[in-house]
This record gives structure tokens, C-alpha cells and sequence, in this order.
């Protein structure tokens, strides 16, 4: 059974990171990471696939920057989000509608430039309309200069082509407004929520985001040990958490498994995107590990 979102507000529950000042880890990278001299709220969980159901219901009526794609229905790994012709307030209406045993597991398929135009659409105060300047096209990020790479019906460019590639400069010329209220986590940022002790303006840092430097189990245990994570351990045995159809675990499944300041599945379920661009500027960088990857790190 498929149920259509209510429209409900979007609750995102998040957790303070505080200890600003704390120096950087420099055990894996030269440079190193997760410095932040601020502090900080970060999302507690992953966002869900009714939460982003909710998103689309409210200003994909009419998708002209492609939020919804396709293969979260389609894929035998996706998020199960469907969309279906219906009656709304827009030209040529679609809704959309996720399944119920689905609706509380990390959403996947969404591009940077999807979790940007999320993060506007919060920073706005979740209002429904079209996908414009006061819904998803401003607020955290100005995105207008992304606009003109998407075809008529929302779709993305075809990959390879010079617009593909257009688009992605355009995307990594996009920058956080200093009056964001919601945003993406810079890496330094994810980092810090993920791996620091949390034990004051320390350089102390664990080895995985299960406030654990012992590599984590990826059994699902009811109550949960702690120090689990939702990745893949190997074919020999089979390894997965859990398997077909669902393979992500319901967010904060692991309950007794968060980061040092409350954050769950940063080592696991899907990959979570920052704001860092890569070392060859062809993209944006993802953090955390996924069902489907070794090792909870």
C-alpha cells in the first residue's frame, strides 16, 4: 500500500555541536579535518523518505529543477518515492506518494543541487508553490545560475555533455549565504559531528562515528549493543545489514550507536553530501559509509 503525503511541516531534529576551537585531525589527511571555531547544529538523523515526499508535494507540482528521480521508484535500491498524476493547484500536477515501511528510511537519488533547493525550501519556512526565488531557488544558496541546464520538463543533462558539465560548474560556483538557516555541512563540519570526542576544544577524535575506535558490527541486534553501523562486511558471509528489498535500516535504528554529540548513521545507510568540492572541482564531495560499502567509516 502507497499513501500520499499530508503535508505536514517537516520536523528536522538536530543536535548541538559545540567546543569551537578544537584543532583539526590530521591523522589521515596532511591538511586535516574537522576545525570548526563555532558552534553548530547538525541533523540528528538522516532525512527520510517522507520528509523529502513531503518537500516534493510541496513544490514539485510542476518539477522544473528535476527534485524527483525516477530511480527512487524504479531502482531495486531506491527509496521507493512514487510519483503519480493528480489533481493540485499547478499546470499539469503531479503528486507523489512513498511507501509506508519506506517512509522513515534515508532518502537516496538527490543530487547536491536537490539537497541545496531542500535546504532553501527549509530556510523559507517549507512553503508550497513553484519551484522559485521564495520556494527553492534562494534562501541558503542562490541557485538562479544553475536554472538555465535543465530541460523543459526538469530533466538533468545528459551526462558528458557540455551542459552536464555547465551545470556541474555552476552548481560548484554556488555558495552559502551568511544568513543561512539551514545548509548543507561543510566537511570540516560533518566531521567533527561524526568522529570528535566531544570532550571539549580537544584535537581527540575517534576512529569511526559510533564514538568507538573499534572497527563496528553491522548486525542488527534488538536492543542494539552499540558500536553498529548499517554497511556492507564482505560476500562470505553475506554481508549485508540487512538485505533486499529494504537494505537501509530505518534512521537511528541503531539506538545506542550515535556520535559522541547524538548524530546517527554517519557510518552507514547512504552517503551524506557536504559542501566541500573535490580535489579536481568536478563535484561536491559525500561523506560517511552506505549499506553497500565496507566498514562503518
Amino acid at each position: 500500500t502507497l499513501s500520499a503525503s499530508t503535508g505536514r511541516a517537516v520536523t528536522i531534529e538536530t543536535v548541538p555541536v559545540d567546543n569551537p576551537g578544537n584543532p583539526a585531525d590530521t591523522r589521515y589527511v596532511a591538511s586535516g579535518v574537522g576545525a570548526v571555531d563555532y558552534t553548530y547544529r547538525i541533523g540528528k538523523y538522516e532525512v527520510t523518505a517522507g520528509q523529502y515526499c513531503e518537500f516534493l508535494n510541496a513544490v514539485a507540482a510542476v518539477d522544473a529543477y528535476g527534485l524527483f528521480d525516477a530511480e527512487m521508484w524504479t531502482s531495486v535500491t531506491g527509496c521507493k518515492i512514487e510519483r503519480f498524476a493528480g489533481a493540485g493547484t499547478q499546470a499539469d500536477p503531479y503528486q507523489y506518494r512513498v511507501a509506508p515501511d519506506w517512509t522513515n528510511r534515508p532518502v537516496n537519488y538527490v543530487s547536491w543541487g536537490d539537497a541545496a533547493r531542500f535546504c532553501n525550501w527549509l530556510h523559507n519556512g517549507q512553503p508550497t508553490g513553484s519551484q522559485d526565488a521564495s520556494t527553492t531557488e534562494d534562501g541558503a544558496y542562490d541557485l538562479s545560475a544553475t536554472q538555465v541546464y535543465y530541460g523543459p520538463d526538469g530533466q538533468m543533462p545528459t551526462f558528458n555533455s557540455a551542459d552536464f558539465w555547465a551545470l556541474n560548474a555552476a552548481l560548484i560556483d554556488v555558495n552559502r549565504r551568511t544568513d543561512a538557516t539551514w545548509a548543507i555541512p561543510t566537511l570540516d563540519e560533518w566531521y567533527k559531528a561524526a568522529y570528535h570526542k566531544n570532550d571539549g576544544p580537544t584535537c581527540d577524535y575517534f576512529d569511526y562515528p559510533t564514538g568507538s575506535d573499534a572497527v563496528p558490527s553491522n548486525l542488527l541486534i534488538d536492543p542494539d549493543p552499540g558500536n553498529n553501523a548499517n554497511f556492507f562486511r564482505g560476500f562470505f558471509p553475506s554481508g549485508y545489514t540487512i538485505g533486499a528489498p529494504y537494505y537501509r535500516t530505518e534512521v537511528g535504528e541503531f539506538e545506542n550507536s550515535a556520535s559522541p554529540y547524538g548524530t546517527f548513521d554517519q557510518g552507514g545507510n547512504v552517503m551524506e553530501w557536504t559542501e566541500e568540492i573535490d580535489a579536481r572541482k568536478t563535484g561536491r564531495v559525500a561523506s560517511g559509509g552506505t549499506f553497500g560499502t565496507l566498514t562503518g567509516t
